[in-house]
């Protein structure tokens, strides 16, 4: 039976587990490293923050009752309607869909609970998984000129 991926919002209590995920030295693919558990947790103590200024939303990547990863969007300052999804996923956990599953997730609480309208991605480094990564996109309308 397959594991339900969810997503919450992250907690002090999850600082130990992401130090580990980002630590490890066969993980190259993000590009936090914090030096210290309490580097992790100083990080999180601003989320709270980063929520009422309309900055920064990060959620813990959730499979079944493991704590597997991270997602977040990060909102433009000079064009709220738009944002920029990032995250990171346990090597132990990839190829299960996670990933794909809590950006999904995100591009939902973002287009409905943000109204963003716009949703950008970028890669570190040229991964076919991450490239491949199937997500629904935004459609933005715009003014064009009839053709006759």
């Amino acid at each position: 039976m397959k594991k339900e991926i969810t997503i919450r919002y992250q907690q002090m209590g999850d600082a130990k587990r992401f130090y580990e995920i980002l630590n490890s030295p066969n993980f190259t693919y993000f590009p936090s490293k914090p030096k210290t558990i309490k580097e992790q947790k100083d990080f999180l103590r601003r989320n709270k923050e980063w929520r009422e200024k309309k900055q920064w939303f990060n959620f813990s990547v959730l499979y079944g009752n493991d704590l597997v990863g991270a997602v977040g969007i990060h909102m433009e300052s000079h064009r709220p309607y738009c944002g920029e999804v990032g995250y990171f996923v346990d090597e132990a956990y990839w190829g299960k869909g996670i990933a794909v599953q809590a950006v999904r997730l995100i591009e939902e609480f973002a287009f409905e609970e943000l109204s963003m309208i716009r949703k950008k991605s970028t890669w570190l480094k040229r991964i076919k998984p991450a490239l491949a990564l199937p997500s629904k996109q935004a459609i933005i309308k715009k003014a064009s000129p009839a053709k006759n």
